[in-house]
């Protein structure tokens, strides 16, 4: 019986229509995430998605676990990091049993995917060592090149999914207030907030202006204290009373 996550496996490559954004946004926010983890932390990390991240926390964290559901990404991902040294799991999400607990738990860019996320978050609590960190990575609805677009009478709702969405799999987008609240739900606490990528223009217009990488990289410094207006968001919780 074919996976049905197989069926998204074009849109993890080079060829999709808002690579130019993945390649930035996750570039980056696992260089955040490892700023404030020791190397000695063991990791749980769901979803390989582009690769980009498991590949990089695979260089940093002493133990690297990750999850996926689908063999063809798992497939692409070992031909594109052959070296790479985490321990790779294929497993539905709800359905992984690790037997063990983690200092760091990541779940980038997989609450937007999943049927029913705050079942998600309340299951893998158990999962969390003590005083252990949770970081979280979503697609922002209210990002300013989405507020200007509904502005400009361009996007009728901003927290409607489109095409590029669509391509991945998403089945929703999130606000700061909305992941938040979903975490707060679930029995965690936020102890950080930060946007990844302030993108005041579309994909298309910043590709037709060929701005250097330091611009770019500018891009993603000044979203770190404007989470709500950027392209995406990068949460850090921790399991209340833990």
């Amino acid at each position: 019986m074919n996976n049905p996550l197989d069926s998204y496996l074009a849109a993890y490559g080079e060829g999709f229509g808002y690579a130019f954004d993945n390649n930035i946004m996750l570039n980056w926010y696992p260089e955040r995430i490892m700023q404030f983890c020791s190397k000695s932390s063991n990791l749980l990390e769901l979803g390989i998605g582009h690769g980009y991240t498991t590949h990089r926390f695979s260089q940093y964290f002493s133990r690297h676990v990750v999850v996926d559901g689908s063999a063809s990404v798992i497939e692409q991902f070992r031909r594109q990091f052959p070296d790479c040294k985490a321990t790779v799991v294929q497993s539905y999400f709800e359905d992984f049993e690790p037997g063990e607990q983690f200092d760091v738990m990541v779940l980038g860019f997989v609450l937007e995917h999943v049927g029913d996320p705050k079942a998600l978050l309340k299951t893998y609590k158990q999962f969390l060592a003590p005083g252990g960190r949770c970081f979280v990575a979503v697609p922002n609805g209210e990002s300013l090149h989405r507020r200007l677009g509904h502005a400009a009478g361009l996007l009728h709702d901003m927290m409607a999914v489109g095409r590029g969405d669509m391509e991945l799999g998403h089945e929703r987008l999130y606000s700061v207030d909305i992941l938040s609240n979903e975490l707060k739900q679930a029995g965690y606490s936020v102890v950080r907030k930060e946007g990844i990528f302030l993108k005041p223009l579309t994909t298309a217009q910043l590709q037709s202006l060929h701005l250097e990488q330091n611009i770019l990289q500018a891009m993603c410094e000044v979203g770190i204290v404007y989470p709500e207006l950027s392209c995406a968001l990068l949460f850090e919780a921790k399991v209340d009373g833990n």
